[in-house]
């Protein structure tokens, strides 16, 4: 059973960015994430640990469709994020698998100090 607390869904200048510059590459960017979005409020926790990031961060790769390619999930997007806390989950960033063929841990690990610095 769900409980009623929806975890709130934080977005990195990181992922805002990518997600307006493929946006304009593939329109129903926006639709195709959107369900993962929602499964993330609902406590849901999707896709797959990235691992050599240590123990401080829990980060995940979710496999998205993009509908306006016919390749599935397999050729979509990645959609990056950190969770947090079981109530705060932080999207770090977006990437089209037909861009980019994988993200490095330090790749993440600067995207997270960028938005701490953000945040500071």
């Amino acid at each position: 059973m769900q409980s009623d607390n929806t975890v709130s869904i934080r977005f990195a200048d990181e992922f805002e960015e990518k997600l307006y510059r493929l946006s304009k590459r593939f329109r129903n960017i926006r639709s195709d994430v959107q369900p993962i979005i929602e499964q993330l409020q609902q406590g849901n926790i999707v896709g797959d640990r990235i691992s050599g990031l240590g123990e401080e961060y829990i980060v995940y790769k979710v496999r998205v469709r993009n509908s306006n390619i016919q390749k599935g999930k397999s050729g979509g997007y990645r959609l990056i994020y950190q969770l947090e806390s079981p109530t705060s989950i932080l999207l770090l960033t977006i990437y089209s698998k037909s861009d980019q063929e994988d993200i490095a841990a330090n790749e993440i690990r600067n995207i997270l100090a960028d938005f701490d610095s953000e945040e500071g």
